[in-house]
């Protein structure tokens, strides 16, 4: 199966907005093939279907914050005179819906695969992440116990504090 689309590409335009992974409609647009106007249209033509939890605008500080990660000094050139919007996985996978052409099918296949495969490895860094934790957390109740085990053989091993008392017993080398 070829790619239309490298996974590479992909996963770079999947940011983290708002604590969720989603793509803004230019990037989306640009995979397509489409304008971002004609991308939109077809959105608000179906607007019924791209509830907030499938897409959303930016606000003015979260658009900002994205120029900044992407360096764009002439916003006018770039194409930003509005703030864009910003995709789900569920709203991604909605636009398959509103846009008919062959290509943006294909794309949006290969977009899903990279969401699901991304949420994969996050899945398996986190148990990772917490099997790497009582990991750590067992050495170190170990490292207590071995600690303890060194100071009892130390303790075992040292000679008896020297007293001086006297012996008690027959003692044939003094006169006395």
């Amino acid at each position: 199966m070829s790619e239309i689309v490298p996974t590479g590409v992909i996963e770079g335009k999947i940011l983290l907005i708002r604590g969720k992974k989603v793509m803004l409609d230019r990037d989306l647009a640009i995979l397509y093939g489409v304008e971002t106007r004609t991308l939109n249209q077809a959105v608000r033509r179906n607007i019924n279907r791209f509830p907030e939890d499938f897409m959303f605008q930016l606000t003015g500080e979260e658009m900002e914050n994205w120029k900044s990660q992407i360096v764009i000094s002439n916003k006018e050139r770039m194409g930003l005179r509005k703030k864009p919007y910003a995709f789900t996985e569920n709203g991604v996978a909605m636009l398959s819906s509103v846009l008919s052409s062959e290509r943006a099918v294909e794309v949006n296949i290969q977009i899903m695969r990279t969401f699901t495969r991304l949420r994969e490895m996050f899945l398996t860094h986190k148990e990772l992440a917490h099997k790497l934790a009582q990991l750590e957390n067992k050495i170190e109740r170990h490292d207590g116990e071995i600690k303890a085990i060194f100071n009892a053989i130390r303790q075992l091993m040292a000679p008896p504090p020297d007293t001086n008392k006297r012996k008690i017993g027959f003692n044939r080398d003094k006169e006395g």
